[in-house]
């Protein structure tokens, strides 16, 4: 018995793809249009071709922000990942305690990207913030806004504060998702607690963390507004990671042909990076099932 199928469904589909060429594909191609024009004003404008990319890419500051940034996003991924899987594992399973701790995990997630950096920003200062005031009691000498070590790691320790949250929530998802049955049968085998962690549950994790840390490498790579409110990027340029110089040379210098050159390679690495992780996750995952 031939299956019958309905065409007409897809018509269903076209006010998305209308919505996403509205709102992505439209904007994406006007970047591309000004990434290779010299606009002067709305009826002068000059073709330059890849003068702009050729430029952006020999920019020695862009060399040392995409250092910045690549050095931040990794640490970011070192600390929050393994410290969100190990809040996750001491979790309670049961009882009213998850509801506490799922309701206490929410709470940073909540707060809007700029309130962050204002709270750390109060916070951090010693003459009115509790954690500037301690750590200059204790006798380390932390000023953010003159150290360039004590800026990064005030942004640093700002990031794990306001989305570990978000790995604890998918690995603890990851975890409730495993059946009773493969614990009793690592019980019944005498399997360590490293063993039931190595062989159940991380492999059952593995899909949840392949969302955790392609949605922590985005985010992390293109931080703005937290650094931006707390630091301004400096002091110096010790904050100043990509996005930021991204606008300052669209709004700042209005130099709109170089910073439509920059978003495309912006956009790019950010592509390429995601699909590599991807890609070798899932193949490696693939590999261990058989």
């Amino acid at each position: 018995m031939n299956k019958i199928t309905n065409n007409k469904a897809w018509f269903l589909v076209l006010p998305v793809f209308f919505i996403v060429a509205i709102s992505a594909i439209i904007p994406l191609m006007t970047v591309v249009n000004y990434s290779v024009q010299d606009i002067f004003g709305p009826d002068n404008r000059f073709f330059v071709g890849t003068e702009w990319f050729k430029q952006v890419l020999d920019d020695s500051r862009l060399h040392e922000a995409l250092l910045r940034q690549i050095g931040y996003t990794f640490s970011v991924l070192l600390i929050e990942i393994p410290l969100g899987i190990c809040i996750a594992l001491t979790l309670p399973r049961k009882g009213w305690g998850v509801s506490a701790c799922m309701v206490l995990l929410a709470l940073p997630l909540l707060i809007p990207w700029n309130v962050v950096g204002t709270i750390w920003q109060i916070f951090g200062r010693a003459d009115i913030g509790l954690g500037g005031y301690v750590l200059n009691m204790l006798g380390v000498d932390y000023n953010y806004t003159q150290s360039s070590v004590d800026a990064w790691l005030t942004v640093l320790v700002m990031d794990v504060w306001h989305w570990t949250s978000l790995v604890v929530l998918l690995c603890y998802a990851g975890l409730r998702s495993i059946p009773d049955a493969y614990y009793q049968a690592a019980k019944i085998d005498g399997a360590s607690r490293w063993a039931v962690f190595r062989f159940i549950q991380l492999p059952k994790m593995q899909s949840v963390l392949v969302i955790g840390v392609l949605l922590r490498f985005m985010d992390s790579f293109m931080i703005y507004t937290e650094p931006f409110v707390l630091t301004g990027g400096g002091p110096g340029n010790a904050t100043t990671f990509l996005s930021q110089y991204l606008t300052r040379m669209a709004v700042g210098q209005f130099d709109l042909g170089p910073a439509a050159a920059f978003s495309l390679i912006y956009f790019l690495i950010i592509l390429l990076v995601c699909w590599v992780f991807y890609t070798v996750v899932m193949n490696a995952g693939q590999r261990e099932e058989h």
